[in-house]
């Protein structure tokens, strides 16, 4: 009885195969078109010819001065020095106690502790009262 149900389901199996393996597809390979590289359709193709003449005008330059564009006289062409402002000599004038009275003593101490020194500490203070005008 094995015997027999396993030749069945061979026999089947084979046939159910062997049906769809009779129907072969041909497939035809077409021919792909020869696609030219674009450097060579860049070169062949030209700009189109201008439509209008067109002449080019002489222009007269009356403005141009060497003096102007070469001065001799190197004072001039230096630039004044840059101004120093309050706040440069509050740094040397402020005094840990005017420190003290504009910000708290408590700040006073906390700028000392993140900044290292009292004088980094005092600078900390000129900047804000010049921050403050």
């Amino acid at each position: 009885m094995k015997l027999t149900f396993m030749l069945l389901l061979g026999l089947t199996l084979f046939i159910g195969c062997g049906s769809r393996g009779s129907q072969l597809r041909i497939i035809e390979k077409k021919p792909q078109p020869i696609v030219k590289p674009i450097q060579e359709v860049q070169q062949n193709i030209l700009p189109p010819a201008p439509k209008k003449n067109i002449k080019l005008k002489e222009v007269e330059d009356t403005n141009y001065s060497d003096k102007y564009m070469y001065p001799e006289d190197t004072a001039a062409a230096k630039k004044d020095p840059v101004k120093t402002t309050e706040s440069s000599s509050s740094t040397s004038t402020m005094t840990k106690e005017e420190c003290i009275t504009m910000i708290s003593q408590e700040k006073f101490d906390k700028y000392t502790a993140m900044f290292g020194s009292e004088s980094s500490s005092i600078k900390r203070c000129a900047m804000l009262k010049a921050m403050n005008k």
